[in-house]
């Protein structure tokens, strides 16, 4: 049979772009996106969300570093390019939006490739230094299993994107001491910039039992002291603190500050993930800086009367300042409540919770309030308005007219007495999907109810570079 050398040609293209196809497309050429081909999940996914953040696929925990530079957001966050689950070879998923609502989806900004991060890139954070520039701290998990802090600096700062990472040559920057495991320090927070010129940071750490937040302080960013073998924070008999964060609020107004404010204008907030409870636990109080110290208003119980950012599932959280609109901004990582082999099947796990704008309650003066930020609302559509309505001990009415189905899909985010308490939630519904999902208002009381004002919107969907569901009809 003789094959001429133009169809052994084609059959080699024909070839070479299966088997690129097959590989996951590697050497996709479209720098701004990662690979649309390597990246897929079922169709129809029912429990895929709209308009919360998630990767195109596979594992996702702990927001990274979000930041805003140059008009541009930047999330990054834990990623497991290789699976549904959990792992080694973690990697800083990295995505870019305008709006904190649509998302465009890059190459990863930081993998494992030295020694001191070769079996993954864990937790850290974003500054930006005095002069403008971004410059990141995280965690590595080196050849020993030790966990050790790095540094890494955008390559090209003429680029909003900050699509390329590269490391810094004196990696490791900071190693354990005396006081930290060295299985249990990680997560390098925002640095903070003091009066004596003085970059500082916090470490989330454990020694023995002991929680810990490790306060580390350098001139030049690069070389890093411990000041004081004492721990900024510290609680007993609660395990590793994870994702430590320090911040100041406003104690007038909505408006949030920089990172490096301190004055009496402002108090401090001091924020710890307990890994033994999965809960994040926030503490506002006062900094002493000349002290190097933190007082809280309370001290952790371990009780109900602990405060927490949200009282259902959000953990490893991260706030940033929107230099934009003056504003602190707080994301959180929502994991799921269903089993491995559920995460598996349906190709990924974890998404982030919507951005909450957080300031400081003016009326008490102690504690948090958070809500969704005003860009949300360009995803509502058609609006359903109920005021005055009684409504009967025993009784149920049903908020008809819009797609009860995009509640999101898998997740609810509740939010009580004006943003000072929050509640999420995952939830996989069986037989309320698509079209048969309603929205109703009940009474489960003996004495009836007035409902003073309720308003429900449809909710489009978000581009974030989803499979969109077709199984039930949009807004």
């Amino acid at each position: 049979m003789e094959i001429s050398a133009t169809l052994v040609l084609v059959l080699l293209a024909l070839f070479t772009f299966l088997q690129n196809v097959a590989n996951g497309f590697d050497s996709w050429p479209h720098t701004n996106t990662i690979n649309p081909f390597k990246y897929r999940v079922p169709e129809n996914p029912p429990y895929r969300t709209s308009y919360h953040f998630q990767p195109p696929q596979n594992w996702m925990n702990d927001p990274n570093g979000p930041m805003y530079y140059k008009g541009v957001y930047h999330l990054f966050y834990q990623h497991n390019p290789s699976a549904a689950t959990f792992g080694d070879g973690i990697v800083w998923g990295h995505s870019v939006s305008y709006d904190l609502i649509n998302w465009i989806h890059l190459n990863n900004a930081i993998e494992p490739s030295e020694a001191y991060d070769i079996i993954s890139c864990w937790s850290g954070s974003a500054t930006i230094l005095l002069d403008g520039k971004p410059v990141i701290m995280y965690t590595g998990i080196d050849h020993n299993r030790h966990q050790v802090q790095n540094l890494a600096m955008p390559k090209n700062l003429s680029d909003p994107f900050l699509r390329e990472w590269v490391k810094h040559t004196q990696n490791p920057v900071i190693i354990p001491s005396e006081v930290a495991e060295v299985d249990n320090f990680r997560d390098p927070s925002t640095a903070w910039h003091g009066k004596d010129g003085k970059w500082r940071i916090i470490i989330g750490a454990q020694k023995g039992d002991q929680g810990r937040a490790i306060l580390y302080q350098s001139e030049d960013f690069v070389n890093w002291k411990l000041e004081d073998a004492n721990p900024f924070y510290a609680t007993d008999n609660t395990g590793v603190c994870e994702c430590p964060d320090f911040y100041p609020v406003s104690i007038n107004g909505t408006n949030g500050v920089d990172s490096s404010v301190e004055s009496s204008s402002v108090r401090h907030v001091a924020k710890v993930g307990y890994l033994r409870m999965a809960h994040d636990y926030y503490f506002v109080g006062k900094y002493l800086s000349d002290e190097e110290r933190f007082i809280a208003d309370a001290k952790f119980t371990g009780t109900s009367l602990d405060l927490r950012y949200d009282y259902g599932k959000f953990y490893a959280s991260k706030s940033f300042f929107d230099y934009a609109k003056n504003r602190r901004i707080l994301w959180g990582w929502v994991n799921e409540s269903d089993s491995e082999k559920d995460d598996i099947d349906k190709g990924w796990a974890g998404v982030q919770s919507i951005p909450r704008q957080v300031w400081l309650d003016n009326k008490s003066g102690n504690r948090l309030v958070q809500w969704p930020i005003e860009e949300v609302e360009k995803l509502r559509s058609k609006n359903i308005s109920i005021n005055g309505e009684k409504l009967g001990g025993g009784s149920i009415l049903e908020v008809s007219g819009i797609t009860a189905s995009q509640i999101d899909h898998s997740i609810i985010e509740s939010f009580g007495e004006g943003g000072r308490v929050c509640m999420s939630s995952r939830v996989y519904p069986k037989l309320a999907t698509g079209n048969e999902a309603h929205l109703y208002v009940f009474n489960n009381g003996t004495m009836s109810i007035l409902i003073s004002k309720l308003n429900a919107w449809c909710m489009k969907e978000a581009e974030i570079g989803h499979v969109k569901n077709m199984s039930y009809k949009t807004c």
